[in-house]
């Protein structure tokens, strides 16, 4: 076998980094195929922005079906199974399902940062053809970063531990065509979809913390709704940014790094990756931590707001009506 598809690591740490690719698969395998049965169950019910929602937890199940079982195999079997073809594929179903979830997030950021405080019946309303668009949109993208390496613009190799396979990091200074290559995947697919997502999310929270302030002026009582909602939008943005960074900063030292007495050792380049592995685990959880409370309470905040709003926006000539209207709003919403 090819000595650069030989693990770097000991037995001892091959068995239980295939022993955490195994809990993580199952737990990423089941909890995502949850949240399909679940949205499967009310699919009459699904707002159009949830499909982004669906996607993401279809580019996890993928990611755990197509590569875990292989990169599980070879960790228990101290080397890389399947020689060039299969680090191919491996490279290739990640970098598809990679740039697809990212995508996905930063689609789902911008739909959510454009719906925030819209008014139902003037504001941005996103179709289900819409977002079926988007998502097509999104997969075609993720597919044609794949496809670059294969036309012969950068290329797919072996991680430094032996045991998995993703883009050729470390090939960044050995020519112009894997420098430009990598230098563009990074702006277009990991740089701007961050910054889209910390944009749209900050945001987010900015639009809810002045609706609650406009509440609480207004003498409305909501608890803490505010800080459930924007928790929500932290932990779903920053876990996927959170599991993948220290992978990327490890990618980016074995870039500028290359001579031998300057790289990492296996077992360091090795925890990145693992940690990025349980990027797929998580939004399960969340999804169904959030799912019973935050729909109904997202639809509760909205009325508040534009309640607040007409309030603050009447007139001194319709403070007559105005009061009518505040006895109508909280009637109307609830409260």
């Amino acid at each position: 076998m090819d000595d650069k598809y030989m693990s770097k690591l000991s037995p001892t740490v091959d068995f239980w980094a295939g022993m955490y690719l195994l809990v993580i698969a199952l737990l990423s395998i089941f909890g995502n195929a949850a949240v399909l049965v679940s949205a499967a169950r009310r699919l009459t019910l699904l707002k159009a922005p949830e499909l982004l929602t669906v996607n993401l937890a279809v580019t996890d199940i993928g990611m755990a079906l197509s590569m875990y079982p292989l990169s599980i195999a070879s960790a228990f079997n101290h080397a890389w199974i399947g020689g060039d073809t299969s680090c191919l594929y491996y490279g290739l179903m990640g970098m598809i399902f990679s740039v697809t979830s990212i995508m996905t997030l930063a689609v789902m950021g911008m739909v959510r940062y454009l719906v925030t405080g819209s008014p139902p019946k003037t504001g941005i309303k996103f179709q289900r053809r819409t977002i079926s668009i988007m998502i097509s949109v999104i997969w075609m993208y993720g597919s044609l970063w794949a496809s670059f390496p294969l036309l012969g613009w950068g290329s797919y190799g072996p991680e430094p531990f032996g045991l998995a396979c993703s883009i050729h990091w470390s090939g960044y200074g050995e020519s112009m065509n894997h420098s430009t290559f990598i230098m563009t995947l990074f702006v277009l697919c990991t740089f701007l979809p961050c910054l889209v997502i910390l944009f749209t999310y900050f945001g987010i929270a900015w639009k809810l913390h002045r609706a609650y302030q406009a509440i609480q002026n207004n003498n409305f009582q909501y608890g803490n709704v505010e800080k459930k909602i924007t928790l929500m939008a932290v932990m779903i943005s920053s876990g996927f940014l959170i599991a993948w960074t220290p992978y990327v900063a490890v990618s980016f030292w074995s870039m500028f790094h290359s001579q031998e007495q300057a790289r990492m050792t296996p077992f360091v380049t090795l925890l990145p990756c693992l940690f990025a592995k349980s990027s797929t685990v998580y939004n399960p959880f969340i999804y169904f931590m959030f799912q019973r409370t935050s729909r109904h309470e997202l639809l509760r905040l909205e009325r508040l707001i534009f309640c607040c709003s007409h309030q603050t926006n009447s007139t001194a000539e319709g403070e007559k009506l105005k009061g009518k209207t505040v006895k109508v709003t909280n009637e109307t919403c609830g409260v």
